[in-house]
């Protein structure tokens, strides 16, 4: 029994990057006819008013950015995927690998499709990566792309991912 792929994750951060990736994205989705998912996560704001009580969160500033990140991902939805791919948006609030993970246990994702930003060094060391980690603890086959990506080529860029002069 071959695997169908009827349901695509994308995880998107607004980087340069995880738009490259909804590029890819959608052309695979067209490929195999499936659905488009697009998460984006908000990281809740934390501030510490005072170090003897810890850090709290703040509810208004989180539903604000809610909201603003939901309409901006509607927007590139609307400017990146053609219609005639389903496709939802799914906004949360947590630490991303998780509700990445999680979205593609409630939602049945077949495949998550995720770029990867090239952090190395200390970076790397005290950030991990948000792609590695969804690699090793998703609930289904995973595609990382890291630019260039081979043979894509969107309008006004040369094959090398740089901008025509």
């Amino acid at each position: 029994m071959e695997p169908e792929i009827k349901k695509v994750l994308v995880p998107i951060d607004f980087s340069d990057y995880s738009k490259s990736s909804l590029r890819f994205a959608v052309n695979f989705t067209k490929t195999f006819n499936a659905q488009l998912y697009l998460i984006y996560v908000v990281e809740p704001v934390i501030y510490p008013p005072d170090f003897s009580m810890g850090q709290i969160a703040i509810p208004s500033v989180d539903f604000e950015m809610d909201k603003r990140a939901e309409e901006e991902l509607k927007k590139l939805a609307e400017e990146e995927i053609p219609s005639d791919i389903v496709s939802k948006i799914i906004v949360k609030t947590g630490k991303p690998f998780i509700e990445i993970i999680e979205t593609a246990e409630e939602e049945d994702i077949d495949l998550i499709i995720i770029s990867t930003h090239g952090h190395t060094g200390v970076e790397h060391i005290l950030f991990g990566s948000t792609a590695e980690k969804v690699v090793r603890k998703a609930p289904c086959p995973v595609l990382s792309l890291r630019e260039p990506l081979k043979g894509f080529k969107f309008k006004g860029e040369t094959r090398k991912g740089k901008a025509e002069e």
